[in-house]
């Protein structure tokens, strides 16, 4: 339960006690952990069962008088079962107890350990050598054993510790289920055309690979020859397959309906995007809460502390207790040991944490650590990127109004050819529409590009720029029609860029980017979750404030530059504002590193999301509504969890102690100490899983 714990190997954490789990998913159900509980848990039974019946049937009126419950047979065969409970079944748990003591990381195994190893030193020594205990343990000349209570807590321990193992599988399902998306092999093409079935992880980078209709795309890549309708609801959300043409690209995991292609492998192995999010999900399922922290310290003085209180109530019991007073004294500091193990306190936010991070993943929400899951609860400012985030990101050239002297393929010929040296979706966008319109590009030196304002290059001897109108026109004056008609294009919520050959205006092209069907009521929702929604994009003033409007933003900051959406980060959070930034572009990641949680689009760059907390794999921004609500049920769940942890070691103790005796003439009983550990345990580990069922906004 303690990730920055790392060794080669399977064992046990050195602080909390727990059994280490593997760094790297697997793709394989591990349950030998949760097989070896459950055999330790039923082999105790079997030997723990006689011991009770051998300590509980001399209570019954009938038996009372038989000699042998009552001689020192009855104590030796309750000796003989309980020890391979304690040295087989339950030897673990010494075990990690005696280290915890050791390294004074002390846990629920120390007090385990204290508490059940003095109940039977205690009872083996009344058996072997009944005569040297002081009469102060005695009641008629006969001191009391307590194999029972011991064996029976052991069992209850394993129950325990096996009922977590299967909760902590369970946890992993939606990891083991990203693992199984992709195939074992993959068809490769060699150079004769010849078909070879090869092992995936046997596949490289530039190999050209068949895939048949049925079958799981094996790696990322583009299609090179054939089509196929590919399944990618996996990716998208989507359940419509997507015909996939040459040149298109392909996902690992992905399912080919129909058709056959080939294509050529470009990410392999751990470089694909499936991968990529597997261990994102596993990462951030053995990641710690900043919650955890509190949980810790106070763990780390509990436990402490519950041992001054057993052997508080020790002396208590054994100076004004009734007789024989060290009996009960013993007894009421192991079951105040006992029910103070504070196991459920350390499950309370790991196990939330794990359950969460799958549901996420299930959802396309990938959290990259369970800090972000839980600032993203307190978030109330957002910040959003416009391109590929509001919009579409696939913005198309709609009007091309050329400037007297200019044609509309000779001012499409002029932009596309500089924009062709560019990687701006806006330059992708012109370079469509020429070539849409059968424009043949011409050839550019000395090109530059000025981020925020625009790019520049040299056509057949005359300088060419595109861009904002101030950086197309330098100091000269734009034909106001022209200017005019700029802006109303830019009031339709389009993207105007100019066109310049030596200073001269050479028209303009007009760029729509359509806004996704589920950003408007994505907003609505989160200004229902008390979000302030701010807009913050390099596009002109007119279009930013056409799309702000609608899509119903509250704040829109157009015309803006990298290091203008960082600062406004900055600024908000030094206002005291819990800031979220969502962006899909490189020129995002400054802010989205600087947010209190970055939020990157699953469409957008490998550095977007690199720097991001949280990815949307759909890329829609009603993941973030899925998002902020998953984080609130989470952290509902701990807290809920820790309320059940505290409260329940808050009462358990006082009773454990005696506290009830003098008022009712109630003790508590080791076994149920045992048993009512337990199932705090399984309490918080029942109320962690309902989180798979957790209904999210959409």
């Amino acid at each position: 339960m303690h990730p920055e714990i790392e060794q080669k190997g399977p064992g046990e954490c050195p602080i909390c006690g727990m059994a280490l789990e593997p760094k790297e998913p697997t793709g394989v159900v591990d349950d030998s952990e949760y097989r070896d509980m459950r055999k330790r848990f039923y082999g105790s039974l079997i030997f723990s069962i006689p011991v009770f019946l051998l300590a509980m049937l001399p209570m019954l009126p009938a038996l009372s008088d038989v000699a042998f419950f009552k001689g020192a047979i009855n104590g030796w065969l309750q000796l003989a079962l309980t020890i391979p409970v304690l040295t087989w079944a339950g030897g673990f748990v010494f075990v990690r107890g005696f280290k915890s003591i050791v390294s004074w990381n002390l846990n629920m195994f120390s007090l385990i350990a204290i508490g059940v190893g003095a109940a039977v030193a205690f009872s083996a020594l009344a058996v072997i050598a009944p005569g040297i205990l002081p009469d102060a343990f005695k009641e008629h000349g006969q001191a009391h054993i307590y194999f029972e209570s011991a064996a029976v807590i052991i069992s209850l321990v394993l129950l325990g510790q096996m009922l977590e193992a299967r909760a902590r599988g369970k946890t992993g399902e939606a990891l083991q289920l990203l693992m199984n998306q992709t195939p074992d092999t993959a068809i490769v093409v060699d150079e004769r055309g010849e078909e070879k079935e090869t092992p995936l992880e046997e596949v490289k980078a530039g190999q050209t690979l068949r895939v048949k209709p049925g079958a799981k795309v094996p790696v990322d890549g583009k299609v090179l020859d054939g089509s196929g309708a590919v399944d990618e609801s996996m990716i998208t959300g989507e359940p419509d397959p997507v015909k996939k043409q040459p040149d298109e690209t392909v996902t690992a995991g992905t399912l080919n309906q129909r058709g056959s292609f080939t294509m050529v492998a470009e990410k392999v192995g751990s470089d694909t995007l499936l991968s990529g999010i597997i261990s994102m999900v596993a990462s951030a399922q053995r990641s710690r809460a900043p919650i955890q922290a509190t949980a810790d310290k106070v763990a780390g003085i509990f436990v402490p502390a519950v041992i001054a209180i057993a052997v508080l109530s020790f002396i208590c019991w054994a100076t004004f207790g009734p007789s024989p007073r060290l009996s009960y004294a013993l007894i009421n500091a192991v079951a105040v040991l006992i029910i103070a193990c504070p196991c459920a306190l350390g499950l309370a936010t790991p196990i939330s944490i794990m359950v969460g991070v799958g549901r996420a993943a299930r959802e396309g929400i990938l959290i990259k650590n369970a800090e972000a899951i839980e600032t993203l609860e307190k978030i109330d400012t957002l910040i959003i990127d416009k391109t590929g985030t509001l919009t579409e990101g696939q913005p198309n050239v709609t009007n091309v109004v050329a400037a007297e002297g200019f044609s509309d393929k000779e001012l499409l010929r002029l932009a596309a050819s500089i924009e062709k040296q560019s990687e701006h979706p806006l330059a992708l966008a012109v370079i469509r529409g020429a070539e849409k319109d059968g424009v043949e590009l011409a050839s550019v030196s000395d090109f530059d590009s000025e981020t925020g304002d625009g790019v520049l290059g040299t056509i057949d001897g005359a300088t060419v720029r595109v861009g904002r109108i101030n950086f197309v026109m330098q100091s000269n004056e734009p034909d106001s029609s022209l200017a005019a008609r700029g802006e109303a294009l830019a009031r339709e919520a389009k993207t105007v860029i100019y066109v310049s050959r030596d200073a001269k205006l050479a028209g303009l092209i007009a760029i729509a980017d359509p806004i996704k069907p589920t950003t408007k009521d994505a907003i609505a929702q989160l200004h229902a979750q008390g979000l302030k929604i701010v807009m913050m994009t390099g596009d002109n003033e007119q279009t930013a404030q056409a799309v702000a409007q609608a899509v119903g933003i509250d704040e829109f900051h157009a015309g803006v530059k990298p290091a203008d959406k960082h600062d406004e980060v900055q600024r908000l959070k030094k206002a005291g504002q819990k800031v979220a930034m969502a962006g899909d572009g490189l020129n995002d990641a400054p802010a989205l590193a600087a947010a209190d949680v970055g939020i990157a689009m699953g469409a957008g760059t490998d550095v977007a999301m690199e720097s991001a907390g949280v990815t949307l794999v759909r890329g829609d921004l009603l993941g973030i509504v899925k998002a902020r609500a998953l984080s609130q049920g989470v952290m509902k769940n701990i807290r809920q969890n820790l309320f059940f942890a505290f409260i329940y070691n808050g009462v358990g103790v006082p009773v454990a102690a005696g506290i009830l005796y003098p008022l009712i003439g109630v003790l508590l009983n080791p076994m149920i100490a045992a048993a009512a550990m337990s199932l705090s345990s399984v309490s918080v580990i029942g109320n962690a899983l309902r989180l798979k069922a957790l209904k999210l906004k959409s």
